[in-house]
């Protein structure tokens, strides 16, 4: 759905209710789990950063991904702002766009809390048909004990779906990586900034 101004909380809620029991707009369903092979016909983009060292590092990560700090960005939204990370959670993701905005409409595939030599804590949402985007998207944080550092990474398989997408591939292959640096510059500052846990 676009629009030329900034939609309300309550039409977007609307709208997530509407979608909340549609089916995925896309085939290839768990794309992005640690292990599955990646489907081809799909843009691949893949992001890292590390955030720091140590488990204090790792718990302030975690909590900014549990927190959907990866989307604190002046251009973008995320509604409800504080979602659970549960498989089945619906959330809408609100960019705008040279004048407009579009709402775009994602639901949980996974969430992932392992422990061990790499412990990873995150989830991956897939697009639902009210998305101009057809694809997955994994959002992670790790600890690799090996070497004590802290990453956040970002895996997406996505293919343009609506006709303005379609159109202004060009555009919406810009907005997908001006989001991929942007998150992890987010992600950085939210764990520099939150207090030790």
């Amino acid at each position: 759905m676009f629009t030329l101004s900034l939609p309300s909380v309550e039409a977007i809620r609307t709208i997530v209710e509407r979608q909340a029991s549609a089916p995925f707009s896309y085939p290839d369903v768990g794309a992005t789990r640690a292990g599955a092979m990646l489907p081809s016909g799909y843009n691949i983009d893949r992001y890292r950063v590390r955030l720091g060292v140590g488990e204090p590092a790792f718990d302030r990560a975690k909590a900014a991904v549990a927190g959907w700090r990866m989307f604190e960005q002046s251009w973008i939204r995320i509604y409800p702002e504080n979602a659970p990370i549960r498989s089945g959670s619906v959330v809408a993701v609100v960019p705008a766009h040279f004048g407009f905005y579009s709402v775009n409409l994602c639901r949980i595939v996974y969430a992932v809390d392992s422990t061990g030599s790499l412990s990873t804590y995150g989830f991956a949402y897939g697009t639902l048909p009210a998305h101009a985007e057809s694809g997955e998207e994994r959002f992670t944080v790790h600890w690799d004990r090996s070497d004590d550092s802290v990453w956040y990474e970002i895996l997406a398989v996505s293919r343009p779906r609506a006709l303005a997408a379609r159109i202004g591939y060009p555009l919406s292959r810009a907005l997908q990586r001006r989001f991929g640096r942007t998150s992890l510059a987010s992600m950085t500052a939210a764990v520099n900034s939150l207090p030790g846990i």
